[in-house]
């Protein structure tokens, strides 16, 4: 009798949960090693947490994939998705035209603006000629540090890139830098902090799209259409459900990126 209901209960569970999206063989997603909050770092625990982790962790709930991270160097990620160490970049990547020549995006799945962060109660002029014999930071190989060159080297800025934006912030808050130019969600956790007392947002730069591109997307290789397919289905679905919109006020960045429009 016990074993009779106990295969009751089964067959009334698969009944109530419908037909169910058996998982693929998993998928690999590539993240930088730095810490990059709210987006992607580890935990006291050593756990990936994070505003793309959890997009992560429900789209593959929502195209039937068990996933896993692995990560790498920020400057060696899009050749270790080339060599196939992993399926996809998970890294706030910007789709630029440049990547473009090398790799594949899937859709946007958010935007946010790129800032000049300096010393409270500097100066408050961030056009390049205003910083001209001014030192400036950028997280090397990103599309800020590529905006930084092109309008404020140029101008006579002093330009250093950084392996992580750690390393920048913490020369910011030395005084070893006046200026640094980064994402400005991923300063805002900078900024909230001890070592970021000393410091405030200036602005957002005007915009370049040749630069900063279309927003953030996927990294992927190369005629790869299925996977792409697949993966702009779950994004387009996460936006279209409040998915996105409910894992954006977990970490409080309603109002502070831009998601997808719901279709």
């Amino acid at each position: 009798m016990k074993i009779f209901f106990k295969v009751l209960g089964l067959v009334f569970a698969v009944i109530v949960a419908g037909p169910m999206q058996s998982a693929q063989a998993g998928l690999k997603f590539g993240v930088a090693a730095e810490p990059y909050p709210p987006f992607t770092s580890k935990d006291a625990s050593g756990q990936w947490v994070g505003w793309e982790v959890d997009f992560m962790k429900a789209l593959c709930a929502d195209i039937g994939e068990t996933c896993e991270i692995t990560d790498v160097a920020w400057d060696g990620i899009i050749p270790a998705l080339n060599a196939k160490t992993f399926d996809a970049i998970l890294a706030s990547m910007s789709m630029t035209d440049k990547r473009k020549q090398v790799i594949d995006f899937s859709n946007m799945y958010y935007n946010s603006a790129s800032v000049i962060v300096g010393a409270k109660g500097g100066a408050k002029d961030i056009t390049p000629a205003a910083l001209n014999g001014k030192r400036m930071g950028a997280q090397v190989s990103t599309t800020h540090a590529a905006y930084a060159a092109k309008y404020f080297a140029s101008a006579g800025v002093d330009l250093k890139t950084y392996q992580t934006q750690d390393q920048a912030n913490a020369d910011l808050a030395a005084g070893r830098l006046d200026f640094v130019e980064a994402d400005g969600i991923a300063m805002d956790a900078f900024l909230t902090g001890d070592s970021g007392k000393c410091c405030e947002s200036l602005g957002a730069v005007p915009g370049d799209p040749e630069i900063f591109g279309q927003g953030v997307g996927l990294g992927l290789r190369k005629q790869e259409p299925d996977l792409a397919a697949k993966l702009n289905k779950g994004i387009a679905d996460l936006a279209g459900n409040g998915t996105l919109d409910k894992i954006t006020a977990a970490w409080k960045l309603t109002g502070k990126i831009i998601l997808p429009a719901k279709k």
